[in-house]
């Protein structure tokens, strides 16, 4: 197996276990844990790792818009995390 570039990072360190924990939630829901290993994924196919993954997302923003809804002045004032391409709050010029 090929090691390659790994771009994906936890930005919130103690979050780590958690995303293990809800990705395997995720794949017990859409009937593909039985395929999965230990942490070994490879006998999930492509188009079932994509739908843990999408799955994630979408319960991650159904979420997150609740939150919003029930408490949009606490989370307005959170500044971006992780986002490279983001504005600068005092004006309009990229970060760098």
């Amino acid at each position: 197996m090929g090691s390659g570039q790994k771009r994906n990072r936890v930005l919130v360190p103690e979050a780590q276990k958690a995303l293990y924990d809800f990705k395997h939630e995720i794949a017990r829901e859409l009937g593909v844990a039985q395929n999965v290993q230990g942490d070994y994924w490879g006998n999930v196919s492509s188009r079932e790792n994509g739908a843990v993954g999408g799955n994630m997302v979408r319960k991650m923003i159904a979420f997150a818009e609740s939150q919003l809804a029930s408490n949009a002045q606490a989370i307005t004032n959170q500044p971006l995390t992780g986002n490279t391409n983001a504005r600068n709050p005092a004006g309009n010029q990229p970060m760098s």
